[in-house]
């Protein structure tokens, strides 16, 4: 740790590696077998779990980009087994929720943005240059292409893979792939799933239940009033559960 400051007050685990001129302050928390990367920053409400890697010049736990921040005592967290590429940029909570969240296993590449108050779920992929507003809530095993701006308060349901460049206004649903401009509804992430162990009538009732929603010729309050009248397996209730949760509307079909 030549060349690196670190505050005498932060809590830190076992086989750590800090390098060079990484900045670490006070109120921060790092667990065991953690690599901090060179000219990284480590800010106050920092909470990093076992097994992270935050490589050169990343900035973790900095102060949200909102006006309605004033000095309050947030949180970044950061799961076990997570991984920080160069130059992201990772904001923590506002009073609203005091807390931005990073679950375990995931890969956020270089270059990108997380604002305050995002809620991202276990083993995602954010690949380089992706810009989350604030307020974000990404499920597990999503996968983000590069150069996508998402835009605050947008929900990215489970299994999910958005293509690159796209601009993300509406929340995206479980098991899909989306892309497009403006973004709609192409189909499953089959190869998501399939890598994930579902079965054929799974994706099969998937498909189906897409069907109703998209292609239907009903409006989407009609279809899952029609998914609802069938027999439901567990994907579908979580589509049903996914749509009828949304505040900002799902994309087109």
């Amino acid at each position: 740790m030549k060349f690196a400051s670190v505050s005498d007050k932060a809590k830190i685990g076992n086989n750590v590696t800090i390098k060079d001129f990484a900045v670490i302050e006070d109120d921060v928390v790092i667990g065991d077998n953690v690599v901090i990367g060179s000219n990284t920053f480590i800010g106050n409400g920092a909470r990093i779990a076992n097994d992270v890697k935050i490589f050169h010049g990343a900035v973790v736990s900095t102060v949200p980009q909102d006006l309605k921040y004033k000095d309050e005592p947030t949180t970044l967290e950061i799961g076990e087994g997570t991984v920080v590429r160069e130059y992201a940029t990772l904001n923590k909570g506002t009073v609203h929720s005091g807390k931005t969240v990073i679950g375990k296993n995931c890969l956020i590449m270089s270059y990108v943005h997380v604002a305050h108050d995002c809620v991202i779920g276990d083993n995602v992929i954010i690949a380089n240059t992706v810009q989350f507003g604030g307020h974000v809530e990404v499920e597990d095993w999503v996968i983000i292409g590069g150069m996508v701006g998402v835009h605050q308060f947008v929900k990215i349901g489970a299994h999910s893979i958005i293509a690159f460049s796209s601009r993300v206004t509406k929340d995206v649903p479980p098991f899909i792939t989306a892309g497009h401009d403006p973004l709609k509804y192409e189909g499953l992430n089959l190869i998501g799933l399939r890598r994930r162990g579902f079965s054929d009538d799974a994706m099969k009732n998937i498909t189906n239940a897409y069907d109703t929603i998209y292609r239907s010729g009903l409006n989407v309050s009609d279809g899952i009033k029609k998914l609802k009248e069938t027999k439901m397996t567990e994907e579908v209730e979580t589509i049903i559960k996914f749509v009828e949760g949304s505040s900002r509307g799902i994309i087109r079909g």
